[in-house]
């Protein structure tokens, strides 16, 4: 009987311990997660979850894009579609790349955590960007000349422009971090930014060169010029939100601190679906779209020449004919009729038929019976009678 009280003291010391652990554990986490993820599944930080969402989707609708460009190409026939393909991979590639870095913006930051950030930023959005420099390159001289420079120079245009960006975020890292020994993460906002400089030269470019793509003799081409466009103008009006918003607003706001990485992490987000909708997926649909054939005829296009002009010649000239037979009869009727003694309303005696009405006339629908050719008189027609 001794043994109860004892019991019931561990059992209400462990469940003591259990509460005092859930309290201090994030609402909707585990009670082994590590601090530093706790953003990923805190229910009263919602922000991380929302974005955390958005981007996984972002995520695997990119990845859905490279499995369908991959299996298709094989059927891809077309030599100014199938040279891009290595150039969509690329842009696919940096895609991705920003919807995964969001998560690093939604973490708790670290020092290895604060290096990805600084590093992969600017890189991922200098491959996305170069690689729409080099689509407008592309489309431009599709539009004026009607072809396409090489998929190993376009892909070859977008890598090296990258790489420009590569050494900037890494000399950037190397002078701060490991030359004056300071941390990672002790960076301030203005510094970040100009960092971004060169990444903002590559989206002004593509954004005007956009602009010469819609100038053109061949027009099929100037919708993907419009998407290259329209991609590079919505970029460049996030880059102005974002940065107005991270240089200034959150200070403004006194915010600086709480809404810096939100920022970053939307911007990463919005930018990724904008290159998946209005680039990614028309660029991809009109990959693996078919060509038209040559020999199928357009029947909208009134450019385009009758077809049959003969028959229809034909057709046209058989109904005149039906039409000037019938005009004939109607005034052979009327002459019968003036001859046959219609004198003030009295019917008067029998006329005798007309000249032509002891010829025998085939009427239209015997010369169709007959096979086209004019059937003779049977041997009983004694003349068509008017009456």
């Amino acid at each position: 009987m001794r043994t109860h009280p004892a019991l019931a003291f561990l059992l209400l010391f462990v469940i003591a311990s259990g509460a005092s652990e859930n309290a201090s554990t994030s609402r909707g986490c585990g009670l082994d997660l590590l601090p530093q993820y706790v953003s990923l599944c805190d229910l009263d930080t919602i922000w991380g979850i929302v974005v955390e969402a958005v981007a996984g989707a972002g995520a695997l609708i990119t990845l859905l894009l490279m499995l369908i460009l991959l299996v298709r190409l094989p059927f891809i026939k077309d030599k100014e579609k199938k040279d891009p393909v290595g150039l969509h991979f690329l842009f696919l590639l940096g895609t991705l790349g920003l919807f995964g870095l969001t998560f690093a913006f939604i973490i708790r930051e670290d020092e290895t955590i604060c290096s990805v950030r600084r590093f992969l930023w600017g890189v991922l959005f200098a491959l996305c960007f170069s690689c729409l420099l080099s689509q407008a390159w592309r489309v431009r001289r599709l539009v004026r000349h009607g072809k396409s420079p090489s998929g190993w120079q376009l892909a070859g245009a977008a890598l090296c422009l990258m790489l420009v960006q590569v050494i900037i975020a890494v000399e950037w890292l190397v002078l701060t971090v490991l030359r004056d020994a300071k941390p990672a993460c002790a960076y301030e906002p203005m510094d970040f930014v100009m960092a971004l400089i060169y990444d903002m030269v590559l989206l002004a470019s593509a954004l005007g060169l956009a602009l010469f793509t819609l100038c053109g003799k061949f027009k099929k081409w100037k919708q993907n010029g419009a998407c290259v466009l329209v991609t590079a103008f919505l970029s460049a009006l996030i880059w102005v939100a974002w940065m107005t918003m991270y240089l200034f607003g959150n200070a403004e706001l006194r915010q600086g601190d709480a809404w810096g990485d939100p920022t970053l992490a939307i911007t990463l987000v919005a930018s990724g679906w904008v290159f998946v909708i209005f680039h990614a997926i028309p660029e991809i649909h009109c990959t693996i779209l078919p060509a038209p054939q040559e020999n199928t005829p357009n029947y909208f296009d009134t450019s385009q020449p009758r077809m049959r002009e003969t028959a229809f010649e034909e057709d046209a000239q058989l109904q005149r004919t039906y039409m000037e037979n019938k005009a004939f009869s109607m005034d052979e009727h009327s002459a019968a009729l003036r001859t046959a003694g219609f004198r003030n309303g009295s019917l008067g005696n029998r006329p005798n038929a007309p000249f032509r009405s002891n010829v025998y006339q085939p009427t239209e629908m015997a010369v169709v019976l007959n096979g086209g050719t004019i059937p003779t008189a049977p041997p009983s027609y004694t003349g068509r009678h008017l009456w």
